[in-house]
């Protein structure tokens, strides 16, 4: 093993694994961690907003250990993996006296030493689009079946990690377009498909949610260059951190060789020409091109052992990037190390302060996912997200969440509540108030299906119900909501709506009631788009219906 991997590679590699241990272990989760803690609780070949390998991963971790180190663990293990993969695709002889430069580079990656420990879908990403380049150097040198087959099952995992991953995919792909007629790529393909049909029919039962959302149904905003398309440019130099400037320039410097050298060049340009052109529709997200991170740190350790002026200053900023980033970490922990409050300080402060004062009853987030999940990781004490007009679909829309808290006795927290029968405050001094319900009922899941009537005037209403228990027609309100051409919501109104079948009082499961209305006029100027919600017993109006445009 010390052929492959000197004895020094080995000891810092365990090193890093150690200290990304530890910090798993003393780090607080972060808002999306416990939310994809949540995801776990209840395995599925899908969830909301991602592919379930994340769900997969903390469930592993949770088999082996309690807390936070309970969701983080497998992310430590991929981690090392990356590195050890990273360090195979590298074959120039000369790295085995450069073991220190290797991994002060790599470490300064800021993103992939984030991943490192966090548990997020671009942790696996990170390791598989890795995995995947060093199958398919492989395959090219030699195309046996065995590495097609990991090669399949790998693209699959790729999949499975994030959607982003089918960019991966298809960049390697487009440079080199002599697979299209190659029989073992597509045996290749034919099985990534295969092992990546459970999401496609979880897909298809879900009436594809993740898909319409992402695509259609997710807010965005009105361009704005500086935060938009500067914004683009500006997080694909924090991703890389201090050595932003030696890692690209070694990237431009690059020369293609061979086949796979190619592949590298187009799937670093691949994935930041398709985000720059996404860049002038929405904001992009900096983990969004984390997979060019992989590529890069083959391109730039490449270089920097041929060329001893770039080897030097990687070695001086990477040493200053490394204390940076080790500071960072203990700030973690120990929030007064740095002026700033962050995700990972305060949450056990908050959770068991409510958790007291709710006296062990099932809370109630409105709109807030980040929330709910961080509160029942912390306290064990079941808590949703109930979610209205002016937020969005979530988890927590589309599974089981309300019947846990369904006729129970149940602290509801409102967004932007004045008073309540208790209140809490967060380590940001953010102060929220939570009133009791004694028998909560939600209908969440009631569904608004609007068909424009001849007239033009007149609109027909169809509300489904697919619960297993009949409904008082009474207990429901209807509300609109008119959102700009960005789905920003802009005004919620109360909607009279006229049953087609005045004598029915009961809505009964898995039953259809009919209605007609007419849009209200909207105090906004020009709105692009309304939605239909139900309120339930009081409650603030569900996005039971689906955002539709408005014609003139």
């Amino acid at each position: 093993m010390t052929q492959k991997f000197p004895r020094l590679f080995l000891f810092l590699l365990v090193l890093i694994f150690v200290l990304n241990l530890v910090q798993s272990s003393f780090t607080e989760l972060i808002y999306d961690e416990a939310y994809y803690w949540y995801y776990a609780q209840n395995m599925a070949w899908g969830y909301f907003d991602h592919p379930s390998m994340v769900a997969f991963l903390i469930k592993i971790s949770s088999f082996l250990f309690d807390g936070e180190l309970g969701v983080r663990f497998m992310s430590c293990v991929l981690s090392a993996g990356t590195y050890l993969i990273l360090w195979l695709l590298v074959e120039n002889p000369k790295k085995k006296d450069y073991v220190v430069h290797f991994f002060l580079l790599v470490f300064s990656f800021t993103l992939m030493n984030a991943y490192g420990f966090l548990t997020l879908p671009d942790t696996a990403l990170l390791f598989f689009t890795a995995l995947f380049l060093w199958l398919y150097k492989r395959f090219l040198e030699e195309p046996s079946t065995g590495i097609t087959l990991l090669l399949g099952l790998t693209m699959a995992a790729l999949m499975y990690s994030k959607y982003h991953a089918v960019l991966v995919i298809f960049f390697v792909f487009l440079s080199n377009m002599k697979l299209i007629t190659n029989k073992k790529a597509w045996l290749a393909v034919i099985l990534a498909l295969i092992c990546y049909t459970p999401h496609f029919v979880w897909l298809y039962e879900n009436d594809f949610v993740s898909i319409t959302f992402h695509l259609y149904e997710r807010p965005n905003q009105a361009y704005k260059f500086d935060e938009f398309t500067l914004g683009f440019f500006l997080n694909n130099i924090v991703i890389i951190g201090l050595l932003f400037y030696w890692v690209y320039s070694a990237f431009f410097k690059f020369k293609t060789t061979d086949t796979f050298s190619k592949a590298l060049i187009y799937l670093v340009y691949g994935i930041l020409i398709f985000f720059f052109i996404s860049s002038f529709n929405r904001r992009v997200q900096a983990q969004w091109t984390i997979a060019i991170s992989i590529p890069l740190a083959i391109i730039a350790f490449n270089h920097i052992l041929e060329n001893a002026k770039s080897r030097k200053w990687v070695y001086r900023i990477g040493l200053v990037s490394v204390v940076l980033l080790l500071y960072a970490r203990v700030w973690l922990v120990y929030k007064p190390l740095f002026p700033m409050i962050y995700e990972t300080h305060g949450n056990n402060e908050w959770v068991s302060e409510l958790t007291q004062k709710a006296g062990g009853v099932p809370v109630i987030f409105e709109n807030s996912y980040r929330r709910a999940s961080m509160y029942e990781f912390y306290s064990g004490v079941p808590a949703i997200s109930l979610n209205n007009l002016w937020y969005r679909k979530n988890q927590y829309s589309i599974d089981d969440s309300e019947e846990r808290v369904r006729g129970k006795k149940v602290l509801y927290v409102p967004i932007g509540g004045k008073s309540g029968d208790i209140k809490y405050m967060h380590l940001d001094s953010t102060v929220f108030y939570g009133n009791f319900i004694e028998d909560f009922q939600s209908y969440r899941k009631l569904e608004c299906i609007v068909e424009k009537s001849k007239t033009g005037i007149e609109h027909a209403l169809k509300v489904y119900n697919p619960y297993e228990f009949d409904i008082l027609l009474e207990n429901l309100k209807y509300a609109i909501s008119y959102s700009n051409e960005h789905k920003q919501v802009k005004e919620v109104q109360s909607l009279k709506v006229k049953n087609l079948y005045p004598g029915n009082r009961i809505l009964k499961a898995k039953d259809t009631v009919f209605y007609t209305f007419e849009l209200p006029l909207p105090k906004m100027e020009n709105p692009d788009y309304y939605r239909i919600g139900i309120s339930e017993n009081g409650l603030s109006p569900g996005l039971n219906g689906k955002p539709i445009k408005i014609t003139e």
